[in-house]
């Protein structure tokens, strides 16, 4: 029988009631991201993320098209949040990342949230509760988690982020998250802000990265491949080595472990505002991509997957669609 995730520990203790508490009062004036931007987000004030008070769920589902060890054969638990703390000008869920006045009609209490989470669970029998752009939504997660356990949540949670996270509200998420799926986008801070209108990408999102590896270690299964623990790390290839793929990988086998499995993405196509940006304006090439590969193949890190030729049309979602954003009609 599998171990119950740590976090029902934590409720049975009241830590994880006394956590929720910590973090909502944090809202007050808001430094729950980077940014900090001190709005009163109790008073539904909005920050910079463009969240208030309540929580902007944009999409339920269960994702096939995940890593296969999140997916397993009856899918990952997909919660899609609405709104973002970072503006990337190519991002592919723009419709719920930067549309703030969409996502006022998606806005649900953290009792509603414990409600998804448990149909994610009970109804759609997924594998885990994969949270998609939680950062600025901690402390309502925390309270929907709280409120979710003693209705039967159990299901491993999955921590899936931008990297843009505040390092002391990650250490609210000890023993509540169990695998950490960020994506490290940058390695040139100067890029980052005038490509995601963020300051010090890079030094903030390792610093969060080597916070969430010291949490959970590394990557867990169980006896059916899926993953139980641990940390996943996304490399999104962009034309023209905007990501700085090689500094991005280096700095991975060199400070984390290569044994850290990396997921490596070749589905960037031009979304949202990229054709604005020339070296953005195009896919990337077959020798982009196989420069990444041999580099990995170079330090010896073996573990993790890689997208096909497919991956730039199978993975774009369509939050236009009521039921499911990759399903195609």
């Amino acid at each position: 029988m599998a171990q119950p995730p740590p976090y029902i520990e934590l409720y049975e203790s009241g830590e994880l009631e006394r956590r929720a508490a910590r973090l909502e009062a944090r809202l007050e004036e808001c430094d729950i991201c980077p940014r900090r931007c001190g709005a009163n987000r109790l008073k539904n004030e909005t920050g910079s993320c463009n969240a208030g008070k309540l929580v902007a769920v944009a999409s339920v589902c269960a994702h096939h098209g995940e890593e296969p060890v999140l997916s397993g054969s009856r899918g990952s638990g997909t919660i899609f949040f609405g709104n973002c703390n970072m503006r990337c000008v190519y991002c592919q869920n723009h419709q719920i990342s930067q549309d703030p006045d969409r996502q006022r009609s998606n806005q649900v209490s953290p009792s509603r949230l414990a409600n998804r989470m448990l149909y994610l669970q009970n109804e759609l029998n997924c594998h885990n509760i994969n949270l998609v752009s939680p950062t600025h939504y901690i402390p309502q997660i925390l309270q929907a988690i709280f409120e979710a356990v003693p209705q039967g949540l159990r299901l491993p949670l999955v921590y899936n982020t931008n990297a843009y996270d505040d390092v002391e509200t990650l250490a609210e998420l000890e023993g509540v998250i169990s695998i950490y799926l960020p994506d490290l986008k940058y390695a040139d801070s100067n890029l980052a802000a005038r490509l995601s209108d963020v300051p010090h990408y890079v030094p903030t999102a390792r610093a969060a990265i080597k916070e969430m590896y010291r949490q959970t270690g590394e990557l867990e299964l169980d006896e059916d491949d899926i993953a139980v623990s641990g940390l996943i790390i996304r490399h999104l290839i962009l034309p023209n080595d905007l990501a700085g793929s090689e500094a991005s990988v280096k700095w991975i086998a060199g400070e984390l472990s290569r044994s850290v499995p990396i997921s490596l993405m070749a589905q960037y196509t031009p979304r949202h505002r990229a054709l604005e940006v020339p070296l953005l304006s195009r896919s990337i090439n077959a020798a982009e991509y196989r420069r990444v590969i041999n580099l990995l193949d170079v330090l010896g890190m073996e573990n993790g997957w890689l997208q096909d030729d497919s991956s730039q049309d199978y993975y774009l979602p369509d939050f236009n669609r009521e039921d499911h954003p990759f399903e195609r009609g």
